[in-house]
């Protein structure tokens, strides 16, 4: 019998994961299973390294929700985001990376020339290397039944409008400007475009190149003061009631497709002061990095600068989404996971010098 036990627990229980074994070290650990993570557990087994993958949820991360990818090199069909992540985590561990999930990682700190990774059980793992690839947490709406039309109607990446039917009117909501883009992106691709606005409008928010782009293109409407006041439909989404907030005038929307682009944060919080964070919490990397976050000792005894994808802590490595500025599309973030670990290669030799 578990009481409200944590998500680790119910699957080391159930038998859907191994249970990491206090002080194990590795080669390499790679905390988060998503696209960018499961990559880098792919190539650092493929490479020789003793690998280990932690997740505080699933493999695949937020690919999972989505229905489909489209524009992924290979799948000319497409593929589903949760087959993705599971063919991903079976040719990981195949290769002979371990996984750990749901387990979730609490701290990071660095001894003696490894790096080790406190998980909520209070268990710990040793690593040479880590690979931070923990990804963001998209805001939500506040809306009574949205969840269930999560990655089949609902989206919060502007990478999810691959599956927008040719013609089918779309909802947006947000001011910035990756609202503006993916707005101005499905209006070209002859959709009609209703843009939702909380403010008063979209000068302090968005770009002006973007909004010069909005107000002369007929098929984007903007509804400012606005918000989504209700969602309706059965095992797809069918429309969207949205509502002026002085007013509390609203109208329904016939629409499959709404796009929540309201911002994300990244999943860092564990971090504390381990690694440099930008204001954001997105974690800055190689030449992103401030000249004085690299005049510690840690640096002076690496006698190089960081490597491309390296953070403020020599050893840890950041990508996917969680890294600052960087490219929000799977290919990217899979890219980004084996470079990781070829400069992970180039780090560990440093260790014995």
């Amino acid at each position: 019998m578990l009481v409200n036990p944590s998500n680790s627990e119910l699957a080391t229980a159930a038998g859907i994961t191994g249970e990491p074994l206090s002080g194990s070290m590795f080669d390499l650990l790679v905390i988060g299973a998503g696209p960018a993570g499961l990559a880098a557990a792919v190539y650092g087994a493929t490479e020789g390294l003793s690998t280990a993958v932690v997740d505080a949820l699933a493999a695949g991360g937020q690919v999972s929700t989505t229905s489909r990818i489209e524009n992924y090199l290979g799948f000319p069909a497409g593929i589903s985001g949760t087959e993705f992540g599971e063919r991903a985590q079976l040719q990981a561990q195949r290769l002979g990376a371990e996984m750990f999930v749901p387990h979730t990682a609490v701290s990071l700190s660095h001894h003696d020339g490894y790096f080790d990774i406190v998980l909520e059980d209070g268990a710990d793992l040793l690593g040479k290397a880590v690979i931070i690839a923990t990804g963001v947490s998209y805001r939500r709406l506040e809306v009574t039944g949205i969840e269930k039309f999560e990655g089949v109607g609902v989206f919060y990446s502007p990478a999810d409008a691959d599956h927008v039917e040719a013609g089918d009117p779309v909802v947006i909501v947000g001011g910035a400007n990756s609202a503006g883009q993916a707005a101005t992106a499905l209006a070209a691709s002859g959709h009609p475009v209703h843009l939702l606005v909380r403010g008063h409008g979209l000068a302090e928010t968005m770009s002006t190149y973007l909004l010069d782009r909005i107000e002369h293109d007929p098929r984007i409407t903007v509804h400012t003061e606005t918000v989504v006041a209700s969602v309706h439909g059965d095992r797809q989404l069918k429309s969207v009631v949205i509502e002026e907030r002085s007013s509390r005038e609203q109208t329904e929307v016939p629409t499959h497709y709404l796009f929540v682009m309201i911002g994300a944060e990244p999943r860092t919080a564990w971090l504390g002061d381990a690694v440099l964070r930008d204001r954001r919490g997105f974690i800055p990397t190689g030449d992103e990095i401030p000249a004085a976050a690299l005049s510690d000792n840690d640096w002076a005894a690496a006698e190089r600068g960081p490597y491309l994808l390296e953070t403020s802590l020599p050893g840890v490595f950041a990508v996917g989404d969680v890294r600052a500025n960087s490219v929000k599309r799977v290919a990217a973030a899979v890219g980004e996971g084996s470079m990781a670990v070829r400069f992970a290669q180039q780090y560990l030799p440093q260790l014995a010098s």
